[in-house]
């Protein structure tokens, strides 16, 4: 499994739409600036087909530390959750291929 930047992502999405790099890299940022603030706000993110992104609250349990065996205690803490979307699921649900993962022709997905 590689990993893909948002370098990579940028570069990927000025090429596409023939939009200057620098565009692309203001407005990918903004949106990832809007999701964590809406995270932040605890209010749920919907893209329709793609997936939901919502906050959820781990209760404050009790572990172990592995190396000591001591019991500390571990506070709640807010994580996010996404839920999959029916086109990346249908997508993901494709045997895994080196060939499947990236498409070249294939039209993108209309998530609008």
């Amino acid at each position: 499994m590689a990993t893909v930047t948002k370098k990579e992502l940028i570069d990927r999405i000025a090429e596409k739409t023939q939009a200057k790099r620098v565009v692309v890299k203001r407005i990918v940022q903004a949106f990832l600036d809007e999701v964590i603030e809406e995270l932040a706000r605890d209010n749920r993110l919907e893209f329709r087909d793609f997936g939901v992104f919502e906050t959820r609250v781990r209760a404050a349990r009790r572990a172990q530390n592995p190396k000591t065996l001591e019991q500390v205690e571990v506070p709640a803490k807010r994580t996010v959750k996404f839920k999959m979307g029916r086109l990346m699921r249908q997508q993901l649900s494709r045997p895994a291929t080196r060939a499947a993962s990236r498409p070249t022709q294939a039209p993108p997905p209309n998530y609008g």
